[in-house]
């Protein structure tokens, strides 16, 4: 792996990590299956790329494309707490209409951001060469994620997300409404999702409807490398093990491609083999421990 392929697949464990924070706490935290993300990455990219094209300050993009994703997945929770769809079944309808509603908020299929300005441009004023601007930023901004959502399930609300997944029933038998709890956190579980795609597109410079195809397996890969790497004793721990897993995954994949006989199309390949690798890991030390 050369050095500037190691730099791209940090920056994109970074930028993704976010995502599979996202991930976390729908499928671990809430143990709520979620494919909306595949629809809400997409959104983000395409409001934060319409937004700074209309001359929206790009800090404030990443908002706004936050407060998109936090109300796809409200979408989600509602159609499975409300009115009692499958939430698998609802997720996909979600994911099927966001399709329809990215092109219509990008007015095509795409929105390129060559020469406007994105959040990376203040830190390369300062002076910092590539990659270094692209880095400072992902690395702040996920730092703050985990710390404010770290901060957040230590609260009286977020305990009780913490307790909806857990024991849905006990948090409801003390007068807990659960499905205000689920609609909530899927809602920030997708704003998340949204946030990553944001900064995606402005470190790409551009926002593409498909750019949220095989979201779900990337964020499930990173939770589980994550998981199984280092550990998820604590919330804390569990959470940057997330962030840290999107690296370790994203550094695998990139590994793996710079190797001769592999092409960029066994990308979905090597993705199924790692995530099958690191869930069978487990069992495996149990069984040579007990022999």
């Amino acid at each position: 792996m050369t050095i500037y392929a190691f730099y791209a697949a940090l920056q994109q464990g970074l930028v993704y990590g976010i995502m599979a924070i996202g991930v976390y706490l729908t499928f671990r935290i809430l143990d709520f299956p979620d494919l909306t993300v595949d629809g809400s990455l997409p959104l983000g990219a395409a409001i934060s790329a319409v937004a700074i094209t209309s001359g929206v300050n790009p800090w404030l993009s990443l908002v706004l494309a936050m407060g998109g994703g936090f109300l796809a997945g409200m979408v989600t929770a509602v159609l499975t707490t409300r009115f009692h769809i499958l939430h698998l079944l609802a997720s996909i309808l979600t994911m099927t209409a966001l399709y329809s509603i990215n092109i219509r908020i990008m007015d095509g299929p795409n929105v390129a951001l060559l020469g406007r300005q994105t959040v990376f441009d203040g830190v390369r004023s300062l002076g910092f060469p590539s990659p270094w601007p692209e880095l400072i930023v992902f690395v702040g901004v996920s730092a703050v994620v985990l710390l404010l959502l770290i901060w957040f399930l230590t609260t009286e609300l977020g305990q009780a997300v913490l307790a909806t997944g857990d024991n849905p029933q006990m948090i409801r038998s003390l007068g807990v409404n659960t499905s205000f709890i689920i609609i909530l956190g899927v809602g920030l579980s997708n704003a998340l999702v949204a946030l990553s795609g944001a900064l995606v597109a402005q470190h790409q410079g551009a926002a593409d409807v498909s750019m949220g195809v095989g979201t779900i397996v990337a964020g499930l890969a990173s939770v589980i490398v994550g998981e199984t790497v280092f550990g998820d004793r604590t919330l804390a721990r569990a959470l940057l093990a997330a962030v840290l897993g999107s690296i370790l995954y994203r550094l695998a994949i990139g590994f793996a491609l710079g190797l001769a006989f592999f092409n960029p199309s066994d990308l979905n390949l090597l993705t199924s083999v790692l995530v099958v690798g690191a869930m069978i890991t487990p069992s495996l030390k149990r069984r040579l421990f007990q022999r």
